[in-house]
Protein backbone atom coordinates (compact mmCIF):
# COMPACT_ATOMS: atom_id res chain seq x y z
CA UNK A 1 0.00 0.00 0.00
CA UNK A 2 1.15 3.42 -1.07
CA UNK A 3 1.27 6.22 0.86
CA UNK A 4 -1.37 9.34 0.23
CA UNK A 5 1.35 12.15 -0.03
CA UNK A 6 1.69 14.27 -3.16
CA UNK A 7 4.05 13.75 -4.90
CA UNK A 8 6.63 17.21 -5.86
CA UNK A 9 10.01 16.50 -7.20
CA UNK A 10 12.72 17.92 -5.05
CA UNK A 11 14.55 20.95 -7.61
CA UNK A 12 16.88 22.82 -6.94
CA UNK A 13 14.71 25.68 -8.78
CA UNK A 14 12.25 24.96 -5.39
CA UNK A 15 15.20 26.42 -3.19
CA UNK A 16 15.14 29.76 -4.66
CA UNK A 17 11.60 30.08 -5.14
CA UNK A 18 10.78 29.34 -1.42
CA UNK A 19 14.16 32.20 -0.42
CA UNK A 20 12.49 34.58 -3.12
CA UNK A 21 8.85 34.39 -1.76
CA UNK A 22 10.04 33.68 2.39
CA UNK A 23 12.95 35.11 2.66
CA UNK A 24 13.28 38.35 -0.45
CA UNK A 25 14.86 41.38 1.75
CA UNK A 26 17.81 38.65 2.88
CA UNK A 27 20.82 40.04 2.13
CA UNK A 28 23.17 38.83 -0.58
CA UNK A 29 26.66 40.64 -0.03
CA UNK A 30 29.67 39.79 -2.76
CA UNK A 31 33.01 41.30 -3.21
CA UNK A 32 33.03 41.71 -7.23
CA UNK A 33 36.38 40.74 -8.87
CA UNK A 34 36.18 44.54 -10.34
CA UNK A 35 36.81 45.59 -6.59
CA UNK A 36 33.38 47.40 -5.35
CA UNK A 37 31.16 45.44 -3.04
CA UNK A 38 27.81 44.98 -4.18
CA UNK A 39 24.54 44.27 -1.75
CA UNK A 40 21.22 41.85 -3.18
CA UNK A 41 18.76 39.95 -1.39
CA UNK A 42 17.10 36.48 -2.62
CA UNK A 43 14.56 37.78 -4.74
CA UNK A 44 17.03 40.02 -6.54
CA UNK A 45 19.23 36.82 -7.10
CA UNK A 46 15.75 34.84 -7.64
CA UNK A 47 15.26 37.23 -10.58
CA UNK A 48 18.74 37.47 -12.11
CA UNK A 49 18.85 33.88 -11.95
CA UNK A 50 15.38 33.95 -13.90
CA UNK A 51 17.16 36.29 -16.45
CA UNK A 52 19.90 34.05 -16.54
CA UNK A 53 18.19 31.52 -17.30
CA UNK A 54 15.78 32.53 -19.82
CA UNK A 55 18.97 33.76 -21.52
CA UNK A 56 20.76 29.67 -21.49
CA UNK A 57 17.44 28.81 -23.06
CA UNK A 58 17.39 31.51 -25.94
CA UNK A 59 21.13 30.27 -26.67
CA UNK A 60 19.82 27.04 -27.08
CA UNK A 61 21.04 25.22 -23.91
CA UNK A 62 18.75 21.90 -23.31
CA UNK A 63 18.43 19.69 -20.57
CA UNK A 64 21.31 17.81 -19.38
CA UNK A 65 23.99 20.01 -20.90
CA UNK A 66 26.35 21.22 -19.23
CA UNK A 67 27.38 24.92 -18.41
CA UNK A 68 30.66 25.83 -16.63
CA UNK A 69 32.26 28.38 -14.49
CA UNK A 70 35.61 29.28 -14.02
CA UNK A 71 35.04 31.79 -11.09
CA UNK A 72 35.13 33.02 -8.09
CA UNK A 73 32.70 33.33 -4.62
CA UNK A 74 30.86 36.01 -5.87
CA UNK A 75 26.86 36.87 -6.40
CA UNK A 76 27.01 36.22 -10.33
CA UNK A 77 28.51 32.99 -9.23
CA UNK A 78 26.05 32.16 -7.11
CA UNK A 79 22.79 33.04 -9.74
CA UNK A 80 24.47 30.87 -11.59
CA UNK A 81 23.92 27.99 -9.24
CA UNK A 82 20.23 28.54 -9.22
CA UNK A 83 19.36 29.51 -13.21
CA UNK A 84 21.77 26.57 -14.71
CA UNK A 85 20.43 23.63 -12.84
CA UNK A 86 16.57 25.50 -13.10
CA UNK A 87 16.58 24.70 -16.47
CA UNK A 88 17.89 20.79 -15.91
CA UNK A 89 20.69 21.78 -17.65
CA UNK A 90 23.91 21.25 -15.22
CA UNK A 91 26.53 23.50 -13.79
CA UNK A 92 29.69 22.43 -14.39
CA UNK A 93 32.29 24.01 -11.38
CA UNK A 94 36.00 24.23 -12.72
CA UNK A 95 38.25 24.72 -9.77
CA UNK A 96 41.02 27.37 -11.33
CA UNK A 97 43.55 26.52 -9.05
CA UNK A 98 44.28 23.44 -11.23
CA UNK A 99 46.97 23.12 -13.68
CA UNK A 100 45.37 24.43 -17.06
CA UNK A 101 46.56 20.48 -18.97
CA UNK A 102 43.72 19.58 -16.26
CA UNK A 103 41.23 22.11 -16.68
CA UNK A 104 41.39 21.76 -20.54
CA UNK A 105 41.05 17.83 -19.98
CA UNK A 106 37.57 19.05 -17.34
CA UNK A 107 36.02 21.08 -19.89
CA UNK A 108 36.69 18.51 -22.81
CA UNK A 109 35.99 15.40 -21.13
CA UNK A 110 32.62 17.29 -19.65
CA UNK A 111 31.72 18.41 -22.83
CA UNK A 112 30.67 21.66 -21.59
CA UNK A 113 29.18 24.47 -24.31
CA UNK A 114 29.14 27.62 -22.39
CA UNK A 115 32.26 28.45 -20.14
CA UNK A 116 31.74 31.42 -17.90
CA UNK A 117 34.35 33.23 -16.39
CA UNK A 118 35.70 36.01 -13.89
CA UNK A 119 38.06 38.93 -15.19
CA UNK A 120 40.66 37.26 -13.24
CA UNK A 121 40.73 34.23 -15.43
CA UNK A 122 40.51 35.60 -18.42
CA UNK A 123 44.32 35.27 -19.85
CA UNK A 124 43.46 31.31 -18.96
CA UNK A 125 40.48 31.07 -20.79
CA UNK A 126 42.43 32.90 -24.18
CA UNK A 127 45.14 30.18 -23.31
CA UNK A 128 42.60 27.57 -23.55
CA UNK A 129 40.09 28.61 -25.82
CA UNK A 130 41.84 26.93 -29.54
CA UNK A 131 41.85 23.85 -27.27
CA UNK A 132 37.80 23.62 -26.34
CA UNK A 133 36.07 22.17 -29.36
CA UNK A 134 32.55 22.07 -27.24
CA UNK A 135 32.75 25.20 -25.95
CA UNK A 136 30.49 27.11 -28.16
CA UNK A 137 29.88 30.75 -26.27
CA UNK A 138 32.11 32.45 -23.16
CA UNK A 139 31.02 34.95 -20.62
CA UNK A 140 32.84 37.12 -19.27
CA UNK A 141 31.10 37.81 -15.04
CA UNK A 142 31.28 41.71 -15.54
CA UNK A 143 29.57 44.53 -17.34
CA UNK A 144 30.55 45.76 -20.77
CA UNK A 145 32.78 48.17 -18.73
CA UNK A 146 35.20 46.04 -17.59
CA UNK A 147 34.92 43.08 -20.68
CA UNK A 148 38.55 41.95 -20.50
CA UNK A 149 40.65 40.95 -23.21
CA UNK A 150 38.86 37.54 -24.50
CA UNK A 151 38.48 34.68 -27.13
CA UNK A 152 35.91 36.36 -29.82
CA UNK A 153 32.48 36.33 -29.21
CA UNK A 154 33.01 36.38 -25.45
CA UNK A 155 29.91 39.00 -24.58
CA UNK A 156 29.83 40.58 -20.69
CA UNK A 157 27.29 38.92 -18.48
CA UNK A 158 25.18 41.75 -17.65
CA UNK A 159 24.94 42.23 -21.08
CA UNK A 160 23.63 38.94 -21.49
CA UNK A 161 20.68 39.16 -18.73
CA UNK A 162 19.69 42.87 -19.66
CA UNK A 163 17.20 42.48 -22.01
CA UNK A 164 15.33 39.73 -20.74
CA UNK A 165 12.24 38.74 -18.40
CA UNK A 166 12.66 37.56 -15.02
CA UNK A 167 9.25 35.91 -15.88
CA UNK A 168 9.84 31.96 -16.01
CA UNK A 169 8.10 29.18 -14.90
CA UNK A 170 10.99 26.75 -14.02
CA UNK A 171 10.40 23.34 -15.50
CA UNK A 172 9.11 20.52 -13.60
CA UNK A 173 11.57 17.17 -14.11
CA UNK A 174 12.54 14.29 -12.47
CA UNK A 175 14.64 14.82 -8.85
CA UNK A 176 17.03 12.18 -10.24
CA UNK A 177 18.08 14.42 -13.17
CA UNK A 178 21.72 15.46 -12.72
CA UNK A 179 22.07 19.06 -11.26
CA UNK A 180 26.01 20.23 -11.40
CA UNK A 181 28.86 18.47 -11.97
CA UNK A 182 32.45 18.46 -10.17
CA UNK A 183 35.67 16.89 -10.57
CA UNK A 184 37.86 15.46 -8.06
CA UNK A 185 41.28 16.84 -7.47
CA UNK A 186 42.75 14.14 -4.58
CA UNK A 187 42.68 10.84 -7.28
CA UNK A 188 45.88 9.96 -9.23
CA UNK A 189 45.52 10.09 -12.98
CA UNK A 190 43.02 12.45 -15.09
CA UNK A 191 40.02 13.96 -12.11
CA UNK A 192 37.25 11.97 -12.42
CA UNK A 193 33.39 13.79 -12.74
CA UNK A 194 31.10 13.30 -9.29
CA UNK A 195 27.54 14.12 -11.23
CA UNK A 196 24.70 15.39 -8.55
CA UNK A 197 20.94 15.15 -9.18
CA UNK A 198 18.39 18.32 -7.59
CA UNK A 199 17.43 15.08 -5.18
CA UNK A 200 20.70 14.37 -3.53
CA UNK A 201 20.87 17.93 -3.34
CA UNK A 202 18.01 18.90 -1.54
CA UNK A 203 18.26 16.07 0.71
CA UNK A 204 21.63 17.23 1.62
CA UNK A 205 20.64 20.76 1.59
CA UNK A 206 17.57 19.45 4.71
CA UNK A 207 21.01 17.99 6.83
CA UNK A 208 22.46 21.23 6.32
CA UNK A 209 20.15 23.15 7.95
CA UNK A 210 19.45 20.31 10.67
CA UNK A 211 20.20 21.47 14.06
CA UNK A 212 22.46 17.98 14.25
CA UNK A 213 23.89 18.27 11.04
CA UNK A 214 25.54 22.31 10.70
CA UNK A 215 22.59 24.30 12.22
CA UNK A 216 21.95 26.69 9.67
CA UNK A 217 19.40 28.86 9.95
CA UNK A 218 17.51 32.22 8.93
CA UNK A 219 19.87 33.72 12.39
CA UNK A 220 23.01 32.97 10.13
CA UNK A 221 25.61 35.37 8.34
CA UNK A 222 27.58 33.35 6.59
CA UNK A 223 31.09 34.31 5.77
CA UNK A 224 31.56 31.64 2.91
CA UNK A 225 35.19 30.85 2.56
CA UNK A 226 35.11 28.00 0.97
CA UNK A 227 35.05 27.93 -2.89
CA UNK A 228 31.66 27.54 -5.03
CA UNK A 229 34.12 25.77 -7.17
CA UNK A 230 34.86 23.15 -4.36
CA UNK A 231 31.99 20.65 -3.89
CA UNK A 232 29.26 22.94 -4.35
CA UNK A 233 31.07 25.10 -1.15
CA UNK A 234 30.30 22.30 1.08
CA UNK A 235 26.15 22.52 -0.53
CA UNK A 236 25.83 25.86 1.42
CA UNK A 237 24.06 28.12 -1.29
CA UNK A 238 21.43 25.45 -1.53
CA UNK A 239 21.02 25.13 2.40
CA UNK A 240 21.27 29.29 2.68
CA UNK A 241 18.11 29.17 0.17
CA UNK A 242 16.67 26.75 2.00
CA UNK A 243 16.88 28.49 5.21
CA UNK A 244 16.78 32.18 4.48
CA UNK A 245 20.71 32.49 5.72
CA UNK A 246 22.27 35.70 4.73
CA UNK A 247 25.19 35.00 2.55
CA UNK A 248 28.64 37.21 2.61
CA UNK A 249 31.00 36.20 -0.72
CA UNK A 250 34.27 37.12 -0.21
CA UNK A 251 34.73 37.51 -4.34
CA UNK A 252 38.90 36.93 -5.17
CA UNK A 253 40.12 38.17 -2.02
CA UNK A 254 40.72 35.23 0.69
CA UNK A 255 43.72 36.90 2.64
CA UNK A 256 43.20 36.85 6.15
CA UNK A 257 42.73 41.36 6.35
CA UNK A 258 40.19 40.78 3.80
CA UNK A 259 37.88 37.80 5.66
CA UNK A 260 38.73 39.61 8.73
CA UNK A 261 37.19 43.03 7.89
CA UNK A 262 34.37 41.37 5.88
CA UNK A 263 33.64 39.34 8.77
CA UNK A 264 33.31 42.00 11.19
CA UNK A 265 31.63 44.93 8.29
CA UNK A 266 28.32 42.12 7.95
CA UNK A 267 28.37 40.88 11.48
CA UNK A 268 29.02 37.13 10.35
CA UNK A 269 28.35 34.31 13.32
CA UNK A 270 28.84 31.75 10.94
CA UNK A 271 31.81 30.35 8.19
CA UNK A 272 33.13 27.92 6.62
CA UNK A 273 36.57 26.96 5.14
CA UNK A 274 39.86 24.72 5.40
CA UNK A 275 42.39 25.06 8.14
CA UNK A 276 44.88 26.97 5.77
CA UNK A 277 42.11 29.88 5.63
CA UNK A 278 42.05 30.10 9.26
CA UNK A 279 45.58 30.05 9.38
CA UNK A 280 46.11 32.89 7.27
CA UNK A 281 42.94 34.58 9.54
CA UNK A 282 45.04 33.92 13.02
CA UNK A 283 48.07 35.52 10.87
CA UNK A 284 46.42 38.53 10.13
CA UNK A 285 45.58 39.14 13.70
CA UNK A 286 49.07 38.41 15.30
CA UNK A 287 50.33 40.85 12.75
CA UNK A 288 48.09 43.87 13.63
CA UNK A 289 47.90 44.65 16.66
CA UNK A 290 45.28 46.89 17.78
CA UNK A 291 42.26 45.22 16.07
CA UNK A 292 39.46 45.30 18.04
CA UNK A 293 38.36 41.69 18.08
CA UNK A 294 35.38 42.37 20.29
CA UNK A 295 33.86 43.03 17.21
CA UNK A 296 34.21 40.15 15.50
CA UNK A 297 30.92 37.97 16.00
CA UNK A 298 31.80 34.87 14.99
CA UNK A 299 30.30 31.39 16.96
CA UNK A 300 30.37 28.81 15.06
CA UNK A 301 33.32 27.72 12.19
CA UNK A 302 33.26 25.00 9.99
CA UNK A 303 36.18 23.07 9.22
CA UNK A 304 36.59 20.29 6.50
CA UNK A 305 38.77 19.66 3.46
CA UNK A 306 41.64 18.05 5.83
CA UNK A 307 42.16 17.18 9.13
CA UNK A 308 41.68 20.34 11.96
CA UNK A 309 44.56 20.79 13.38
CA UNK A 310 43.71 20.74 17.66
CA UNK A 311 45.69 24.26 17.70
CA UNK A 312 43.50 25.90 15.43
CA UNK A 313 40.18 24.09 17.64
CA UNK A 314 42.13 25.51 20.83
CA UNK A 315 42.62 29.07 19.48
CA UNK A 316 39.30 29.59 17.93
CA UNK A 317 37.51 28.52 21.30
CA UNK A 318 39.76 30.65 24.01
CA UNK A 319 40.89 33.49 22.00
CA UNK A 320 37.32 33.78 20.38
CA UNK A 321 34.77 31.62 21.73
CA UNK A 322 34.14 30.19 18.65
CA UNK A 323 32.83 26.62 18.52
CA UNK A 324 34.51 24.76 15.35
CA UNK A 325 32.20 22.07 13.49
CA UNK A 326 34.96 19.65 13.00
CA UNK A 327 33.25 17.82 9.75
CA UNK A 328 34.74 14.95 6.82
CA UNK A 329 33.42 14.44 3.63
CA UNK A 330 34.63 14.18 -0.09
CA UNK A 331 33.41 15.33 -3.48
CA UNK A 332 31.52 11.57 -3.86
CA UNK A 333 29.77 12.24 -0.73
CA UNK A 334 28.04 15.85 -1.84
CA UNK A 335 30.65 16.29 0.61
CA UNK A 336 29.00 16.20 4.20
CA UNK A 337 28.94 12.67 5.91
CA UNK A 338 30.09 13.79 9.37
CA UNK A 339 29.58 16.49 11.64
CA UNK A 340 31.48 17.03 14.65
CA UNK A 341 28.64 18.19 17.13
CA UNK A 342 28.58 17.29 20.91
CA UNK A 343 26.33 15.30 22.70
CA UNK A 344 24.48 16.19 25.72
CA UNK A 345 26.80 14.23 27.41
CA UNK A 346 29.69 16.03 26.56
CA UNK A 347 28.13 19.04 28.70
CA UNK A 348 29.81 18.85 31.85
CA UNK A 349 33.54 17.60 30.77
CA UNK A 350 36.56 20.16 30.91
CA UNK A 351 37.46 22.11 27.76
CA UNK A 352 40.03 20.25 27.51
CA UNK A 353 38.00 16.94 26.93
CA UNK A 354 35.56 18.55 24.75
CA UNK A 355 38.42 19.84 22.55
CA UNK A 356 39.17 15.98 22.40
CA UNK A 357 35.41 15.50 20.94
CA UNK A 358 35.36 18.30 18.63
CA UNK A 359 39.62 16.74 16.61
CA UNK A 360 37.23 14.10 15.61
CA UNK A 361 35.57 14.04 12.14
CA UNK A 362 32.28 13.58 13.97
CA UNK A 363 29.20 11.33 13.66
CA UNK A 364 27.68 10.16 10.75
CA UNK A 365 24.39 12.48 9.64
CA UNK A 366 20.76 10.53 9.21
CA UNK A 367 21.35 9.22 5.61
CA UNK A 368 24.75 8.27 5.73
CA UNK A 369 26.14 5.01 6.88
CA UNK A 370 29.51 4.15 7.58
CA UNK A 371 31.63 1.28 8.02
CA UNK A 372 35.67 0.17 8.74
CA UNK A 373 37.05 -3.20 7.10
CA UNK A 374 40.11 -5.08 7.78
CA UNK A 375 43.05 -5.80 5.54
CA UNK A 376 40.55 -8.93 4.82
CA UNK A 377 37.54 -7.05 4.27
CA UNK A 378 36.30 -8.54 7.03
CA UNK A 379 33.98 -5.92 9.02
CA UNK A 380 35.87 -3.95 12.15
CA UNK A 381 33.53 -3.24 15.66
CA UNK A 382 32.84 0.21 16.26
CA UNK A 383 34.85 0.15 19.75
CA UNK A 384 37.18 3.40 19.12
CA UNK A 385 40.20 1.19 18.59
CA UNK A 386 40.73 -0.98 15.50
CA UNK A 387 41.52 1.04 12.71
CA UNK A 388 40.41 0.09 9.39
CA UNK A 389 39.37 1.21 5.38
CA UNK A 390 36.38 3.56 5.71
CA UNK A 391 33.36 2.97 3.59
CA UNK A 392 30.28 5.20 2.93
CA UNK A 393 26.78 4.71 1.27
CA UNK A 394 23.75 7.05 1.54
CA UNK A 395 21.07 9.33 -0.82
CA UNK A 396 24.11 11.63 -1.96
CA UNK A 397 26.70 8.95 -2.05
CA UNK A 398 28.13 9.00 -5.60
CA UNK A 399 27.20 6.05 -7.13
CA UNK A 400 30.14 6.09 -10.17
CA UNK A 401 31.86 8.53 -11.86
CA UNK A 402 31.03 10.52 -15.34
CA UNK A 403 30.66 8.20 -18.19
CA UNK A 404 32.16 5.49 -16.31
CA UNK A 405 35.16 6.61 -15.49
CA UNK A 406 36.95 4.12 -13.07
CA UNK A 407 34.65 1.68 -13.82
CA UNK A 408 32.14 -0.09 -10.69
CA UNK A 409 33.21 2.11 -7.64
CA UNK A 410 30.66 0.42 -5.32
CA UNK A 411 31.06 -3.45 -3.59
CA UNK A 412 28.20 -5.93 -4.03
CA UNK A 413 26.25 -4.40 -0.75
CA UNK A 414 26.58 -0.53 -2.31
CA UNK A 415 29.65 0.39 -0.27
CA UNK A 416 31.86 2.86 -1.59
CA UNK A 417 35.54 2.84 -0.41
CA UNK A 418 36.64 6.49 0.51
CA UNK A 419 40.41 5.86 0.35
CA UNK A 420 40.54 7.42 4.25
CA UNK A 421 41.51 4.52 7.23
CA UNK A 422 39.58 5.26 10.60
CA UNK A 423 38.03 4.38 13.53
CA UNK A 424 34.78 4.93 15.04
CA UNK A 425 33.50 4.79 18.63
CA UNK A 426 30.51 3.26 20.25
CA UNK A 427 29.25 7.24 20.19
CA UNK A 428 29.99 6.94 15.95
CA UNK A 429 32.46 9.35 16.22
CA UNK A 430 35.04 9.14 13.39
CA UNK A 431 38.41 9.67 13.85
CA UNK A 432 40.60 9.71 10.18
CA UNK A 433 44.08 7.98 10.69
CA UNK A 434 45.49 8.37 7.25
CA UNK A 435 44.63 8.17 3.67
CA UNK A 436 45.08 4.28 3.19
CA UNK A 437 47.79 5.51 0.54
CA UNK A 438 49.63 7.31 2.89
CA UNK A 439 49.72 4.83 6.25
CA UNK A 440 52.85 4.47 7.88
CA UNK A 441 53.06 0.75 8.67
CA UNK A 442 56.00 0.06 11.50
CA UNK A 443 56.62 -2.91 12.93
CA UNK A 444 53.13 -4.51 11.91
CA UNK A 445 51.86 -1.71 13.93
CA UNK A 446 50.15 1.59 11.81
CA UNK A 447 50.85 4.69 12.95
CA UNK A 448 48.41 7.64 12.29
CA UNK A 449 50.25 10.37 10.35
CA UNK A 450 47.57 12.62 10.76
CA UNK A 451 47.56 12.60 14.71
CA UNK A 452 51.23 13.32 14.44
CA UNK A 453 50.82 16.40 11.90
CA UNK A 454 48.39 18.12 14.48
CA UNK A 455 51.07 17.22 17.83
CA UNK A 456 53.31 19.11 15.28
CA UNK A 457 51.10 21.89 14.55
CA UNK A 458 50.69 22.93 18.07
CA UNK A 459 54.18 24.11 18.57
CA UNK A 460 53.90 27.60 18.72
CA UNK A 461 56.87 27.93 16.34
CA UNK A 462 55.63 25.43 13.81
CA UNK A 463 53.34 26.68 10.76
CA UNK A 464 52.52 23.69 8.71
CA UNK A 465 53.95 19.96 9.61
CA UNK A 466 53.98 16.61 7.14
CA UNK A 467 54.50 13.03 8.33
CA UNK A 468 55.44 10.38 5.98
CA UNK A 469 56.78 6.53 6.12
CA UNK A 470 60.35 5.87 4.73
CA UNK A 471 61.99 2.69 4.53
CA UNK A 472 63.08 0.97 7.15
CA UNK A 473 65.52 -2.00 7.15
CA UNK A 474 63.83 -3.49 10.21
CA UNK A 475 60.44 -2.17 11.12
CA UNK A 476 59.48 -2.01 7.03
CA UNK A 477 58.64 2.11 7.67
CA UNK A 478 59.49 4.68 9.99
CA UNK A 479 58.10 8.23 9.94
CA UNK A 480 59.40 10.76 8.98
CA UNK A 481 58.24 14.56 9.53
CA UNK A 482 58.53 17.80 7.64
CA UNK A 483 58.24 20.81 9.38
CA UNK A 484 57.41 24.54 8.18
CA UNK A 485 58.15 26.71 10.80
CA UNK A 486 56.60 29.77 11.14
CA UNK A 487 58.17 33.48 9.79
CA UNK A 488 61.10 34.25 12.13
CA UNK A 489 60.54 31.26 13.94
CA UNK A 490 63.64 28.73 14.26
CA UNK A 491 62.65 25.41 16.30
CA UNK A 492 65.33 23.01 16.61
CA UNK A 493 64.46 19.04 16.08
CA UNK A 494 65.36 18.08 19.67
CA UNK A 495 62.88 20.73 20.81
CA UNK A 496 60.46 19.47 18.73
CA UNK A 497 61.23 16.11 20.03
CA UNK A 498 60.57 16.74 23.25
CA UNK A 499 57.48 18.23 22.60
CA UNK A 500 56.16 15.51 20.49
CA UNK A 501 57.58 12.98 22.76
CA UNK A 502 54.86 13.96 25.82
CA UNK A 503 51.85 14.07 23.16
CA UNK A 504 52.44 10.68 21.10
CA UNK A 505 53.32 7.33 21.55
CA UNK A 506 56.86 6.76 22.10
CA UNK A 507 57.45 4.45 19.55
CA UNK A 508 54.88 6.95 17.33
CA UNK A 509 57.96 9.43 17.23
CA UNK A 510 59.73 10.63 14.23
CA UNK A 511 63.18 9.15 13.28
CA UNK A 512 63.77 12.50 11.76
CA UNK A 513 62.63 16.00 11.14
CA UNK A 514 63.48 17.81 8.49
CA UNK A 515 62.89 21.88 7.55
CA UNK A 516 61.01 23.22 5.12
CA UNK A 517 60.10 26.69 3.61
CA UNK A 518 56.96 24.94 2.37
CA UNK A 519 54.69 21.85 1.52
CA UNK A 520 53.39 21.26 -1.62
CA UNK A 521 49.44 21.25 -1.73
CA UNK A 522 46.69 20.19 -4.26
CA UNK A 523 44.34 22.47 -5.72
CA UNK A 524 42.01 22.20 -3.35
CA UNK A 525 44.25 22.74 -0.12
CA UNK A 526 45.37 18.94 0.84
CA UNK A 527 48.75 17.77 1.41
CA UNK A 528 50.34 16.18 -1.63
CA UNK A 529 52.01 13.62 -0.19
CA UNK A 530 53.01 12.00 -3.54
CA UNK A 531 55.70 14.68 -4.03
CA UNK A 532 56.60 14.69 -0.30
CA UNK A 533 57.54 10.95 -0.52
CA UNK A 534 59.12 11.69 -4.10
CA UNK A 535 61.51 14.26 -2.50
CA UNK A 536 62.26 12.31 0.53
CA UNK A 537 61.56 9.22 0.02
CA UNK A 538 65.88 7.68 -0.37
CA UNK A 539 65.93 10.07 2.86
CA UNK A 540 68.08 8.55 5.20
CA UNK A 541 67.44 7.91 8.88
CA UNK A 542 69.54 8.49 11.83
CA UNK A 543 71.09 5.53 12.68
Amino acid sequence: MLGLMQDRQLLVSGLIEHAARYHPDVEIVSRTCEGPIVRTNWAEVRSRAAKLANALLSMGIRPGDRVATLAWNTHRHLELYFAVSGIGAVLHTVNPRLFPEQIDYILNHAESRVLFFDVTFAELVSDLQPRLGKVERTVAMTDEAHLPDAPDGTIAYEALIEGETDELVWPQFDERSASSLCYTSGTTGNPKGVLYSHRSTVLHSFTACAADGLGLSSADSVLLVVPLFHVNAWGVPYASAMCGAKLVLPGPNLDGKSLFELAVSEACNFSLGVPTVWLGFFKHIDETPGLDLSRLKLERVVIGGSAAPRAIIERFRRDFGVFVIHAWGMSETSPLATIGNLLPKHRGLSEEEQVDVQVRQGRAICGVELRIRGENGEPLPHDGSQAGDLLVRGPWVASGYFKGEGGDVLDAEGWFATGDVAKIDADGYVQLTDRSKDVIKSGGEWISSIDLENAAVAHPDVAEAAVIGVHHPKWQERPLMIVVPKPGKTPGRDELMAFLSVRVAKWWLPDDIVFAEELPHTATGKLQKTKLREQYGSHALPG
